[in-house]
């Protein structure tokens, strides 16, 4: 059974960082080109960034390059998002994602608020 478990979200302020990561089983992670996406209160869903399988290839939304930054470890089936620099329209729950199959978590909710 494919499982995504993302954790690192909570409350931080405008201008703080979080980590967050998404711990993957039941498929062979390092096949497989992986995303992030969020959801903000109220609206749909987000692309914010991709990494191909062998984490040599990245993209990011221009609403977030130069201020997130998507890694992988594929030792330890573990995708990361790095988020720096952020500001009160990030706050959103974020989802991890396998690109290709759409499968994602159940989400880390991120609220960024002073």
């Amino acid at each position: 059974e494919v499982q995504l478990v993302e954790l690192g979200g909570g409350l931080v302020q405008p201008g703080g960082s979080l980590r967050l990561s998404c711990a993957a089983s039941g498929f062979t992670f390092s096949l497989y080109e992986m995303s992030w996406v969020r959801q903000a209160p109220g609206k749909g869903l987000e692309w914010v960034s991709r990494i191909t399988p062998s984490g040599g290839s990245t993209s990011y939304a221009d609403s977030v390059k130069g201020r997130f930054t998507i890694s992988r470890d594929n030792a330890k089936n573990t995708l990361y998002l790095q988020m720096n620099s952020l500001k009160p329209e990030d706050t959103a729950v974020y989802y991890c994602r396998i690109s290709a199959l759409g499968t994602r978590g159940q989400g880390t909710q991120v609220i960024v608020s002073s």
